[in-house]
């Protein structure tokens, strides 16, 4: 990678020696997680990834995957382009022989029960130990078969909901990678949504987004975007004429629209939104809270301690029941969600960032940074 030659990635020694062993523990999923994620979306092209335990990708075999006792992967995804599902195993941490050995254990059981259809086994493991640098395993092995099924809410004569390509190249005419979309873009909106004032900045991008760059990830450095160099120099030199503020209709005018964007605090990575994506992410963060105040037992004050002499097993069985119930619950409104999202979606065309959603007693300025296509 460019400008990172003499450059190593290795544990903080808060981490390494002063951490215990519950704690690098939880630290080594969310690791492994993230890890597998940028691998599988942003480096070999897969799309939306969902919970194995949730489901998984054939409605008949949905009990076999919801069944706790079964030992399977984490995720699964559907490539377009590979025109095959993909199971996927996350693991993080001390990544040694025996835990990769383990988790492509679980991508084989996973293999048995999705059978006959086409589809790859994917093992990521982050390893990180103290005083070695971080690195990555990636194992893979493709298994022919059936085609993928239509996905949900299919048109009559077989074209799929959501085309090909990631769930944000067709916000504007499918309500389903409306829905997909919001829910991936989650964490960034909730980042956004906390930062104070002075951390936010707008940022212009093309409007049109068949013009913008194609990218193979989610995010788009903006920095190596051309095109808009010319855009975000006349509007820098707006704002210094005391143009600050200009009217939402003449930035639409020069044929850009703008992001929201922050920096993640104490790194180089900056975060960004367009107003329609993040009026999207607003409306449903609503629904979700709503679903959890109207649903006994959701809400993490409302749970009953689990019995810390229960089995290991018996914890994992209760939190997975749990995130059923919300997931659940999350499937029976999207017939209502298609409406309420869609009306955010075209309302947040013509919103203010200084408007009620932000709840902020100043509107951003703006600067520059990195965002995801929406």
């Amino acid at each position: 990678m460019p400008g990172a030659t003499g450059r190593r990635l290795t544990l903080n020694p808060v981490y390494a020696y002063g951490t215990e062993r519950t704690a690098k523990s939880a630290a080594a999923y969310r690791l492994g997680m993230t890890m597998t994620d940028w691998v599988c979306r942003s480096l070999l092209g897969l799309g939306q990834t969902e919970h194995l335990e949730l489901g998984g990708p054939i409605p008949t075999l949905s009990a076999i995957f919801r069944d706790p006792k079964r030992k399977l992967p984490d995720l699964w995804g559907r490539h377009e382009a590979e025109k095959a599902y993909w199971l996927i195993e996350a693991k993080g941490g001390t990544c040694d022989f025996k835990t990769l050995r383990d988790g492509w254990a679980q991508l084989e059981a996973g293999s048995k029960v999705l059978g006959s259809y086409a589809h790859r086994n994917v093992l990521v493991g982050a390893a990180v130990r103290p005083g070695d640098d971080l690195f990555l395993t990636v194992d893979h092995a493709l298994y022919p078969g059936q085609p993928p099924l239509r996905p949900a809410g299919s048109a009559p004569d077989g074209e799929a909901s959501v085309g090909e390509g990631n769930l944000e190249d067709h916000l504007g005419e499918n309500d389903d990678a409306l829905i997909g979309a919001a829910r991936t873009q989650m964490l960034v909106y909730l980042a956004l949504r906390s930062a104070s004032a002075s951390q936010l900045r707008t940022v212009p991008v093309p409007a049109d987004r068949a013009s913008r760059h194609r990218r193979h990830g989610l995010t788009t450095p903006l920095e190596k975007d051309d095109r808009t160099l010319a855009m975000r120099a006349d509007l820098r030199g707006a704002a210094l004429h005391g143009k600050s503020r200009l009217p939402r209709a003449l930035i639409r005018s020069w044929g850009i629209d703008d992001f929201l964007t922050c920096r993640i605090p104490s790194t180089e990575v900056h975060l960004g939104m367009s107003r329609k994506l993040f009026a999207v992410c607003a409306r449903l963060h609503e629904e979700d809270l709503a679903i959890a105040w109207r649903t006994p037992g959701l809400r993490a004050e409302d749970q009953l301690a689990v019995d810390e002499q229960g089995s290991e097993d018996a914890q994992d069985e209760q939190r997975l029941t749990q995130r059923r119930i919300f997931h659940e619950q999350q499937e029976e409104a999207r017939p209502r969600l298609r409406f309420l999202l869609r009306e955010a979606y075209e309302r947040g065309a013509t919103s203010d960032w200084s408007d009620e959603r932000l709840e902020r007693p100043a509107a951003p300025s703006r600067g520059t940074g990195a965002r995801p296509d929406g």
